[in-house]
């Protein structure tokens, strides 16, 4: 016994000095009394968050110097009748409980908080669905526990529901170490060294429970390199509670090692792991009901018994050990038969082989059928709950394929304005369509094969993006014309064509770049579609004043596209006639504005030379303005023209 007080001294000693930073951090703590911090709180509201977030709340005072203090505010509260400061102390109530291992009372609060979860706000809501849903895994209750995790669900606090865990504890551990690693695997962050040592520790357990004992080992090994890593990175900045959480799944990963080189009957080398995780998490889960330390306990307890140093086992099977799981409880009573036996000490020996047979008893009586209906209970809600995601799936595919075949409407429409502006490109365009056509249907195939939502926004994205850039092909072969054209007239013409196509090419070009490809914002929009036509007409524009007025407004691709093509023509019509002897007084404004939640307002003037006298009977033989009034009637409006003293106004509603 002197040897192993003296033994277990050093070997914390050890501990102490390789973790110094982070028990200084404790340290500090200690100084600072989290419980007369806690007690010292000015607010229910400060007193609740400091509870719920204050790290190693047991290390200075007991669990049950902090129930007391927590039941005097309680009494407080109630004298004062104050229902809110009730509901919040009694959640800390039945904290403390859990934490002491007293599930059924902690329950017992839960369920009665349940009753009034109306009146409690979400984030209280959520701190009680989370304490009873481990209140329930403990206890057993396995039907209750889904309806808890449903009723998260819906709330928003998790996404889906989780399976495997009930499937360990009904015994089924390869079934539940599949689910875990299809399901979990996949949003572990490989950089996230915490989250992939926690990741490897299960899928361990789970191999361990199910007898697969040298695979189990190689899992704990990745899961100690990765949790080494993680309190090693001194670059990545760790809160004290960062640290006590990575060191305790630190010793209960050595506490698994151990338990392997159990189960291998590598007895000697399964000692040191076993120890040195009971004073770890001795440290840093004290006052905390810990079933790993029980476990580890009778793990080592095993081994003693095993290499025959029955005094070195007694110290570890004990009556402080008080097991509550079946499984322990069944364990420590085999453990003291083993020793009584070996002791001669047979009637001892029989005593404890009767308790289990008593218990094993009870299992088959009263559990096992318990346990055949929680299994049904349980895989019935997994394949109504795979049912519901299917039919999401199913859903959210059909939606999917409706909002491709609207905008491949919009496209179309798109194509058809470009197919009447470059009729002379027939040929190109043909090959475009086709090209395009081909690629959705390519990508389309690809998100119902990978059956991915997320896709969605990168094909549309894609779209936009490779739109813009046959667009660009498109301008750039109206340059190349351009420079072996001798005409004027048809130099101007296809100046204009290429203007409008770097018109629609932008249109393309924003959407592909925002966030949201529902909606472009104009005012970024107008000023990149003047610098455009500024480029085409290199001789004007330079020395105008240009005026945007758009901040805060947004359309939609159906509205962007044709006013985009009015204001390229309007723009072009000033920047070609409206200035002709002298730009350095001129001035163009452009304003667009919201008028309430439907309806908008566009207006476009210069102070340019005007509008001819007879430009009524030029506007049926003008492609310009013919071209503007076809555009307006997209918009479901009308353009209107008033010939100011000094220029133009433009100017229409829309909705």
């Amino acid at each position: 016994m002197k040897d192993l007080l003296g033994k277990t001294l050093i070997l914390f000693f050890h501990c102490f000095l390789s973790m110094y930073p982070v028990v200084a951090q404790d340290s500090t703590e200690i100084e600072e009394g989290l419980f007369r911090k806690f007690q010292n709180q000015k607010t229910l509201e400060e007193r609740f968050e400091f509870f719920f977030n204050a790290p190693n709340r047991y290390l200075e005072n007991s669990a049950y110097d902090w129930l007391d203090t927590v039941n005097v505010f309680l009494n407080n509260a109630q004298k004062q009748e104050d229902t809110t400061a009730v509901k919040r102390y009694k959640l800390m109530q039945s904290q403390v409980y859990y934490d002491i291992g007293d599930y059924d009372k902690s329950l017992a609060i839960n369920k009665e908080l349940y009753a009034k979860k109306e009146s409690i706000d979400l984030g209280t809501r959520t701190i009680l669905l989370n304490l009873m849903d481990e209140n329930y895994s403990k206890l057993e209750l396995y039907a209750e526990q889904i309806d808890i995790r449903k009723e998260k669900k819906e709330l928003g606090i998790t996404e889906n529901i989780a399976f495997y865990d009930i499937y360990s504890n009904l015994g089924l551990h390869r079934k539940a170490m599949d689910d875990y690693f299809e399901h979990v695997k996949k949003t572990v962050d490989e950089k996230d060294y915490f989250a992939q040592a926690e990741f490897y520790n299960n899928v361990g357990t789970y191999l361990r429970l199910d007898k697969s004992t040298p695979t189990a080992l190689n899992s704990y090994k990745k899961a100690k390199g990765f949790i080494d890593v993680f309190l090693n990175d001194v670059t990545k900045i760790k809160s004290d509670v960062d640290v006590r959480e990575a060191n305790l799944l630190s010793s209960k990963i050595r506490g698994n090692i151990g338990k392997c080189h159990l189960q291998l009957g590598e007895y000697e080398d399964a000692i040191p792991f076993l120890e040195q995780s009971i004073a770890e998490m001795n440290a840093y889960s004290k006052g905390l009901y810990s079933p790993d330390i029980i476990e580890n306990r009778l793990a080592i307890a095993e081994c003693y018994l095993q290499l025959g140093d029955l005094e070195k086992a007694t110290d570890f099977l004990s009556d402080d050990i008080q097991p509550r799981k079946t499984e322990n409880k069944i364990k420590k009573n085999r453990l003291l038969s083993f020793y009584y036996e070996r002791t001669d000490d047979y009637k001892n020996a029989a005593f404890y082989l009767r308790k289990n047979i008593r218990i094993n008893d009870s299992i088959s009586i009263n559990e096992s059928e318990l346990r055949k209906q929680q299994l049904a209970t349980v895989m019935a809600e997994e394949k109504a709950n795979t049912r519901s995601i299917m039919a999401a799936q199913k859903q959210a595919l059909e939606e999917q394929r409706s909002e491709m075949i609207a905008q491949d409407e919009r496209i179309n429409l798109v194509f058809i304005s470009l197919i009447f502006t470059l009729l002379g490109f027939a040929g190109l365009v043909y090959a475009y369509l086709k090209s395009i056509k081909n690629q959705r249907l390519i990508a389309e195939q690809k998100h119902i094969i990978e059956n991915s939502l997320v896709e969605k926004d990168s094909l549309l994205k894609e779209i936009h993006h490779r739109v813009k850039n046959n667009l660009q092909m498109v301008s750039s072969l109206l340059s190349l014309q351009t420079k072996n054209t001798r005409s004027k007239a048809a130099i101007e013409a296809l100046e204009e064509g290429k203007s409008r196509v770097k018109a629609m090419a932008l249109i393309h070009q924003k959407l592909y770049q925002n966030d949201d490809l529902s909606v472009i914002e104009m005012q970024g929009y107008i000023e990149s579609l003047i610098n455009s036509v500024q480029s085409v007409y290199k001789k004007g524009g330079h020395n105008i004043n240009i005026t945007i007025d758009a901040e805060g407004v947004e359309l939609d691709i159906d509205r962007a596209i044709p006013f985009g093509l009015i204001l390229n023509e309007l723009v072009s019509n000033s920047f070609k006639y409206a200035f002709p002897y002298n730009e350095e007084n001129g001035k163009i404004y452009i304003h667009l504005r919201k008028m309430g939640d439907k309806e908008g307002f566009f207006e476009y003037s210069d102070n340019g030379v005007g509008l001819p006298e007879d430009t009524e009977e030029r506007t049926n033989s003008s492609m310009g303005i013919r071209l503007m009034n076809r555009l307006a009637n997209q918009l479901q409006t009308k353009l209107n023209i008033d010939k100011t003293a000094e220029g133009v106004r433009f100017w229409f509603n829309f909705k």
